[in-house]
């Protein structure tokens, strides 16, 4: 299952579980508005790459509770520290991003129509949670400082989704009371963190360590569940010998118009002189070019990179990745990818991003009880709202006999199609919207896609 939604104002973050399966081959294919005149030379794939693209791999269970039961065992002794640590940890990276997502879809809502029935739902399920929690406080005097970590970051984190849930709520007075729920629970969260010592008095008052405290407490969270990766770009090898190769061949042009010219022109004389100037110019001017031309003929359809997944605790191995990144035509497509792209006068300026990953993953390897990885693709938008005119739409509208002038800012609409691949049947696809402006993804939306296959 794919999902795709805002990881800030201009990244977007597409999100996916490999469950039942140790293979998955994961494509993106981005189309990008013509207008915005994206080409290769102004944006090389591997600017991109590098700049636009951040990946992160975490253990995950769909069992939400599992970890919680680990903790149990833990305090019975039938569990080892490192086992618990990773247990908790998982539980509460999953309780976070649960309520992210949660939180962030009520806020959507929120401008236009949200219900008391589905902001007390979440409400609901975020205090059984904690509530679970705290049921399972170890008794090891190291495992509780663990444990007084987690449930410190925990409880600022929910006051923190519902004092933002509370400012993005509608100012009728139907949302008074269901705010002030929202208020108290965050006032009985601080209580519950001062009521534990968790924070010294000086952090306490003060904003900004206290939010650089709960940042560590988020690394600390996260280290040991996030795979490590090193990554590798291929072909390093391959681009000394198109260098050199490119280098060769100019040079025997080179040497070649050079003969031919002392043999034309004779001794050594200003012309001779201006001649071998132009041609010395030209090889400058053309080894580059070849050596792209050779790079992109011989590199095409080949892996680019390679990361490999490293287990924070037992630093093995436990899976690798192969990814590539090319500028594509609408023609090269798979026939699967233009049914769902209906080609029409607009697509045929489209310029088109295909990230592909193939990803296999070693689950004997995995911490003990996890079968499962989740992996975040963020893809930054930047580099392409600085491609976007600063101006705006002028809009004339006729409103009671007068004629009235509205300025509209510029938005571009990006399609976003994607194929999932676990190899254990036909591939998935799927398809959304995304409207962006020059500061921000303006709107998501998903499009119902039938499959191609059927």
């Amino acid at each position: 299952m794919i999902t795709v939604d805002k990881q800030d104002a201009i990244t977007l973050k597409v999100a996916h579980a490999m469950a039942k399966t140790k293979k998955l081959d994961l494509e993106l294919y981005l189309f990008i508005p013509g207008e915005l005149g994206l080409e290769p030379t102004i944006l090389p794939e591997n600017d991109f790459y590098y700049s636009s693209l951040t990946q992160k791999r975490v253990y995950f269970s769909d069992k939400i509770f599992l970890p919680l039961v680990h903790s149990r065992l833990a305090k019975r002794g039938r569990l080892s520290n490192t086992q618990y640590r990773v247990s908790l940890s998982l539980f509460a990276y999953q309780y976070v991003t649960a309520l992210d997502n949660a939180v962030s879809s009520l806020k959507q809502s929120g401008k236009e129509d949200v219900t008391s029935d589905e902001v007390d739902e979440v409400i609901e399920l975020a205090l059984d949670i904690l509530k679970r929690l705290r049921r399972a406080i170890p008794y090891e005097e190291n495992l509780k400082r663990y444990y007084a970590n987690i449930d410190n970051y925990l409880s600022w984190y929910t006051g923190q989704q519902f004092l933002s849930l509370v400012a993005h709520l509608p100012r009728n007075k139907q949302y008074t009371t269901l705010k002030e729920r929202l208020i108290t629970i965050a006032e009985k969260e601080q209580a519950h963190r001062k009521l534990n010592n968790y924070n010294s008095e000086k952090v306490r008052k003060d904003a900004t360590r206290m939010s650089n405290k709960m940042r560590l407490l988020r690394r600390l969270i996260e280290h040991p569940i996030v795979l490590q990766e090193k990554t590798t770009s291929l072909g390093s090898n391959t681009k000394r010998v198109i260098k050199g190769a490119a280098t060769g061949l100019v040079m025997l042009f080179v040497t070649s118009g050079v003969i031919l010219a002392r043999d034309y022109l004779g001794e050594i004389t200003a012309s001779f002189i201006m001649v071998l100037s132009v041609i010395y110019a030209l090889r400058e001017v053309f080894k580059d070019d070849l050596k792209d031309i050779l790079w992109r003929w011989i590199q095409r359809g080949k892996p680019k990179w390679r990361r490999r997944y490293i287990d924070p605790t037992t630093k093995k191995e436990v899976g690798r990745k192969i990814e590539w990144l090319d500028y594509t035509t609408f023609e090269t497509l798979p026939d699967a990818v233009k049914t769902i792209r209906k080609k029409r006068v607009v697509q045929r300026e489209e310029k088109i991003l295909h990230y592909h990953g193939r990803t296999q993953m070693t689950t004997s390897l995995f911490a003990s009880g996890y079968e499962q990885t989740r992996e975040t693709l963020n893809i930054n938008f930047r580099a392409l709202t600085r491609l976007m005119d600063k101006s705006s739409n002028r809009v004339y509208q006729l409103k009671d006999g007068q004629v009235t002038k509205e300025s509209l800012e510029k938005r571009h609409l990006l399609n976003l199609i994607v194929k999932e691949d676990n190899h254990e049947g036909a591939p998935i696809f799927y398809r959304w919207k995304i409207i962006l402006n020059r500061s921000k993804i303006v709107d998501i939306e998903q499009i119902s896609v039938d499959s191609p296959f059927q």
